[in-house]
């Protein structure tokens, strides 16, 4: 037999710039109030741009309020062909059903795996990192709230490096004018415009 020269196939990143706009990533984490409490945080994002798609907090992580999560945050048009997820118990038969009507093909990661999630596991650093561990949690409403603002931020104004120091939501460079600072998230962060 005449050996190989190559892979056999495309190498994971190729696969990955090529399929990019058509990926999402999903994952959970957990939140303690200042009760003791603990609440679950849900994010959702595309993979090509980093976008933040979704998030939401619950007491309960149910199947049901997670195919529910999925259906806000991605109109019947506007789905991604593939979803990758972990192997938590909280993705149950109504989850896979509902990605099934929608037409999304789910992807498991490994077991014991984050890194087979890397983006979506990164987000939930970032978020802990520049948000959460800077706040005090009291319940379920002010979480959303702060969640909803930080998705703002992180979409429109923080830069990525993958991104060649852009935000997911393209915005143009301002090259005249005063340097004003706009507190955000009551002034964890800073947005430095020209006006």
């Amino acid at each position: 037999m005449v050996k190989r020269r190559g892979p056999p196939s495309q190498a994971w990143r190729t696969f990955l710039l090529n399929h990019a706009p058509n990926i999402a990533a999903m994952d959970m984490f957990v939140v303690p109030t200042i009760g003791f409490k603990l609440l679950y945080g849900i994010v959702i994002m595309r993979l090509d741009r980093r976008y933040l798609v979704w998030t939401n907090v619950t007491t309960n992580p149910t199947a049901e309020w997670i195919a529910r999560q999925i259906t806000e945050a991605f109109p019947w048009d506007q789905a991604p062909r593939y979803l990758l997820r972990d192997r938590d118990k909280s993705y149950g038969a109504v989850f896979r059903r509902r990605l099934n009507a929608m037409g999304i093909r789910d992807h498991p990661t490994a077991p014991r795996s984050p890194w087979q999630n890397g983006h979506v596991e990164r987000l939930i650093g970032s978020i802990r990192r520049e948000c959460l561990d800077h706040i005090v949690v009291v319940g379920e409403a002010p979480l959303r709230r702060t969640l909803k603002a930080y998705a703002r931020y992180y979409n429109e104004i923080r830069t990525h490096r993958s991104l060649h120091k852009d935000a997911p939501e393209a915005r143009p460079i301002q090259f005249a004018g005063l340097v004003r600072s706009c507190p955000l998230l009551g002034g964890l962060h800073h947005h430095y415009v020209r006006v």
